[in-house]
């Protein structure tokens, strides 16, 4: 059997996108390109590997076949590649990475000057996305997810995690005053997340897993950026991921309130690879990379809280030292 490794790599695009036009849009060739490279490895193969009806696609048996052997192919070929190129010049190539928006924004955007530096064979392309994808079909390298996660196809890697703190801008504070006690909170504008109702529910410290505070929204949005932008404009008194919160509260735009009352309810942070991919170098620098990258941006959030709180402004200039020491080490 002679088989041609691009007629192979996209019979399994086929597979996955579902549709000849599919996969010709994603290639940017014409249908008749991939529609002679399906007929060269079911004629190598001897068989027919896909149904066409006018309903659209289905494998045949032959080819769910074939699908499996392919991907282990085309994985063992990339692994191979990235391995023996990754001994000449380090990890290269594409990493397709899914994730949401805002940590997009918040880790994986400002972390990536410092990923090229130290890889700069490497290449992103991120799609900004807060649901978990169909991986394979979606053709996603990592996947990057908060909260407690499983899966049985999936390799999860925590790779950091987040608090939640309450906040109000300095002139909300001076207008309406600033609470000190979560009872007083009902005299309060909250703003709502509408996205997420548990996100409404604030919990309490030393209550019991519970006990939370119920927040009556004056104003509520289903966007945590826009969720962030009102609290900042004086809008009333939200709850935000310290990734968030932190540089603002450090360019004293915000202010943190209630964290003796208030649970900063700790989040993971994880990385979802594919089975079959994860020891593929590129997807291993990526992982390691930002692992190290949310490591540094947690305890400068740490050290922030810390010293709103009055307790510890020599822990934030170490942790801030930190961040500017590893960002010298990735442009040497």
């Amino acid at each position: 059997m002679k088989l041609q490794l691009d007629d192979v790599a996209l019979f399994t695009r086929i597979a996955e996108l579902g549709t000849l036009s599919a996969a010709a849009r994603e290639r940017n060739v014409p249908v008749s390109h991939v529609t002679r490279s399906l007929s060269r490895l079911e004629s190598a193969c001897g068989a027919r590997l896909i149904h066409r009806t006018t309903h659209g696609l289905s494998l045949t048996e032959e080819g769910h076949t074939m699908l499996a052997y392919a991907r282990r192919v085309l994985d063992a070929t990339e692994e191979l590649g990235s391995d023996l190129g990754g001994k000449i010049s380090g990890p290269s190539g594409w990493v397709r990475v899914s994730v949401s928006l805002v940590i997009a924004e918040t880790v994986i955007a400002p972390s990536l000057d410092g990923l090229y530096r130290r890889y700069p064979n490497l290449r992103i392309e991120l799609r900004a996305d807060d649901r978990l994808v169909g991986m394979a079909r979606d053709g996603i390298d990592i996947a990057v997810r908060t909260g407690e996660l499983a899966s049985e196809t999936l390799v999860a890697r925590r790779i950091g995690g987040f608090g939640r703190t309450v906040v109000a801008s300095p002139a909300y504070l001076k207008r309406f005053g600033t609470p000190r006690k979560v009872a007083e909170l009902d005299g309060h504008r909250l703003i709502g997340y509408t996205a997420n109702p548990e996100m409404n529910r604030w919990p309490l410290r030393n209550s019991g897993n519970e006990a939370a505070y119920k927040v009556r929204a004056y104003t509520s949005s289903d966007n945590v950026a826009l969720v962030l932008s009102l609290a900042r404009e004086g809008v009333g008194v939200g709850r935000l991921m310290d990734l968030l919160a932190a540089p603002l509260i450090r360019r004293g735009e915000l202010v943190p309130l209630l964290q003796d009352e208030i649970d900063s309810q700790h989040v993971p942070i994880h990385a979802l690879m594919l089975q079959e991919r994860q020891r593929l170098p590129k997807i291993r620098a990526c992982i390691d990379y930002w692992a190290q990258w949310l490591g540094k941006v947690q305890a400068i959030s740490t050290a922030v809280s810390k010293t709103a709180k009055g307790g510890a402004p020599r822990q934030l200039e170490t942790a801030q030292s930190r961040s500017r020491k590893a960002s010298r080490l990735d442009r040497s």
